[in-house]
């Protein structure tokens, strides 16, 4: 694997249908950002590692999250909606550590929270 290659990019399109047109029909390698080459399943390749539980937690939830939105929404939904929107969703009772961790960063806007120290 070429270092470079880890998480990248499909680059801008302006429908998903050619998004998965462009991952399955371009050659692209599965160390995309989201991998779309298999057939079943979709890959999430975008994360970092972690050893705290809680950011673990949420970076489940934030999945499950994109998936709940992907399924819920049509192709212009999806292309129209913002960050804004998408965070203004959350249920902090479903998804507890993601809203934190959003908090933490000052990605959320909600009142500041005490972040723990990195591992």
């Amino acid at each position: 694997m070429v270092p470079y290659e880890w998480a990248a990019r499909y680059g801008r399109k302006d429908s998903p249908k050619e998004v998965m047109e462009t991952a399955k029909n371009k050659c692209y390698s599965r160390y995309s950002c989201v991998n779309l080459l298999n057939y079943n399943t979709i890959e999430f390749r975008m994360f970092r590692g972690t050893l705290r539980c809680s950011t673990l937690k949420a970076t489940l939830q934030l999945v499950n999250e994109i998936c709940d939105v992907a399924f819920a929404s049509s192709d212009e939904e999806m292309s129209d909606l913002t960050w804004v929107e998408f965070v203004a969703r959350l249920d902090s009772q479903r998804c507890p550590e993601l809203v934190n961790y959003l908090k933490e960063r000052r990605l959320y806007v909600c009142e500041p929270v005490q972040g723990e120290e990195e591992l």
